[in-house]
C-alpha cells in the first residue's frame, strides 16, 4: 500500500514541477522579449475566439499577428488576450528577442503583474511538493501494527486479566 502512495506522491510532484517549469520559461520568454528584444509592426489576421466548460462557459479570445524581422523573415504567431479594439487589419508593435522571434509578444508588458504571478506559481508548487514529501514520508513511515512491548521494569506477575 505505501508503494501506491509514493508513486502517487511522486506522479503528481513531476507533474507540478512540469507545469511550474512551463510556466517560468513562458514568463522568462516574455521578460527576455521586452528587455533587449527587438520590435516590429505586425498585422492583425485573424481574430477567434474559442469557448471552453459546460454549465458556465469561458470565451477567450486569441489573435493571429504577422510581421517581418529585421532579417527578413515573416513569423506568425498567435496570441492570447489583448485589447478588443484590435481588429483584423490593425497594425500592433509586437516585441521579440533576436533569436527566438516565434515567441513575440504583443501584450503590454506588465512586470508587477508578471512578478506576482510566478512568485505565485513558485508558492504553489513549493506547497504542493512539501505535500507530496509529506505524504512520501508517511507512507514510508507509517508501518504496519506493532506488538505491545511489555516495558521492562514492569511488575511482572500482575496482570489486569478479566478471566483469571
Amino acid at each position: 500500500m505505501e508503494f501506491f502512495f509514493v508513486g502517487l506522491a511522486v506522479i503528481m510532484a513531476a507533474f507540478v514541477v512540469t507545469i511550474c517549469v512551463a510556466l517560468l520559461r513562458r514568463a522568462l520568454r516574455i521578460r527576455r522579449a521586452w528587455h533587449g528584444g527587438r520590435t516590429s509592426e505586425a498585422r492583425c489576421l485573424r481574430v477567434f475566439t474559442t469557448t471552453t466548460g459546460g454549465d458556465s462557459p469561458t470565451t477567450h479570445r486569441s489573435r493571429v499577428y504577422e510581421f517581418t524581422t529585421r532579417e527578413g523573415r515573416t513569423v506568425r504567431i498567435t496570441a492570447d488576450g489583448g485589447p478588443d479594439t484590435v481588429l483584423e487589419g490593425d497594425i500592433v508593435m509586437v516585441r521579440y528577442s533576436a533569436d527566438a522571434p516565434e515567441h513575440a509578444t504583443a501584450e503590454p508588458y506588465r512586470p508587477v503583474a508578471l512578478g506576482v504571478g510566478m512568485g505565485c506559481v513558485v508558492l504553489f508548487t513549493a506547497a504542493a511538493l512539501a505535500v507530496c514529501v509529506t505524504v512520501m514520508v508517511i507512507a514510508l513511515t507509517a508501518g504496519g501494527p506493532e506488538e505491545e512491548q511489555i516495558p521492562d521494569d514492569f511488575p511482572h506477575g500482575y496482570y489486569d486479566d478479566p478471566n483469571g
